[in-house]
């Protein structure tokens, strides 16, 4: 799918990138609006920043990092800077650890080394084939890109070039040139804008960014976790049509453009957000060949759904579900 002109498949992307740019003019109006505000705006603040972040990390940063909306690649290049402000964190870093690892990966089981190669997969700090427990996952990953996050703006020394100690985004980045070298210069323009970014946000209101950003961040952070961790959480690692789990309630797919489809983006990654229900329809056979679990309810609130099946246990100690139980499940 290609449109010929600015756009690289459909002018409907337009709708993301206006949420990108009203998102930092909203930011710097909260920051701008802090001083002397009432203690319920400050809260509603809160709420619109956390929310926002974790809205651009799931949706928009994230449709981004697996389709570019331009054809152009300088264009695409000034969105990853202005979304790596929005998001607090590089969104090319993002495309690498992403697109490379998670989805080459797909959350997989420890291997005979005690690991997980999929660095965010929720059982890699589980034990004995289970899945991480839900509050250690969301809190401690949170923690930890909090951590990184402040590292980064250390390299300033190295004007955040990315250097010896950043082993991973080195083994995930492009092997030829001069590829290689565009991504590594657009995580360091990436981590530069956001670094930038603060020093700005400090200087309109340093208590806004130390009292209400970087709160907001971490919870931001902590949503992303909690979303992560229920488009996973029971679901058959052993197949590609069963590793995640998906959600078809048309409100929440009409907001996050397709979203809750999470099985199918799994199994055709680089399909556009907007044929989602053409991937499920062209790969309902194998979709439908196994048990597999589809929520009621968006990964979000996945701890509301109490009658989940663990396929992850195997048939051998009963996870999977009844016949009757998925095809209830199919029909949500």
């Amino acid at each position: 799918m290609t449109t010929g002109g600015i756009w690289k498949h459909t002018p409907r992307d337009a709708v993301l990138l206006v949420f990108s740019v009203a998102q930092f003019a909203v930011t710097i109006w909260l920051a701008t609006a802090w001083e002397g505000a009432s203690v319920p705006w400050r809260a509603g603040s809160y709420a619109l920043l956390a929310v926002m972040m974790a809205y651009n990390i799931i949706v928009i940063s994230h449709l981004f990092t697996h389709v570019p909306w331009f054809a152009s690649s300088r264009l695409n290049g000034l969105v990853s800077l202005l979304n790596s402000v929005n998001i607090g964190q590089s969104v090319q870093a993002y495309h690498l650890t992403h697109v490379r690892n998670h989805h080459r990966f797909n959350n997989d089981l420890q291997g005979t080394d005690g690991t997980t190669r999929d660095t965010s997969s929720t059982y890699r700090d589980g034990k004995d084939g289970e899945h991480a427990p839900l509050l250690s996952y969301v809190v401690m990953g949170a923690l930890d890109s909090l951590v990184g996050r402040g590292r980064e703006i250390l390299y300033v020394v190295r004007l955040w070039r990315v250097g010896a100690g950043d082993a991973n985004l080195l083994s995930l980045a492009a092997r030829r040139e001069p590829r290689r070298s565009k991504e590594l210069r657009q995580v360091q323009a990436d981590r530069a804008a956001h670094c930038l970014s603060l020093v700005l946000f400090a200087a309109i209101s340093w208590q806004w960014t130390l009292f209400c950003y970087l709160p907001s961040f971490f919870i931001a952070l902590a949503m992303v976790n909690v979303q992560n961790y229920y488009r996973h959480y029971g679901a058959d690692p052993s197949s590609r049509a069963t590793d995640s789990v998906s959600h078809y309630g048309r409100l929440y797919n009409a907001l996050t453009f397709n979203d809750g489809y999470h099985q199918e983006h799994h199994l055709s990654p680089a399909t556009h957000w907007s044929q989602m229900p053409v991937v499920r329809e062209r790969r309902r056979g194998e979709l439908d060949s196994r048990p597999r679990i589809i929520s009621p309810v968006p990964a979000m609130l996945g701890f509301l759904d109490r009658r989940r099946p663990l396929l992850h246990h195997g048939p051998a100690t009963g996870g999977a579900p009844s016949t009757a139980t998925e095809t209830r499940r199919r029909s949500a």
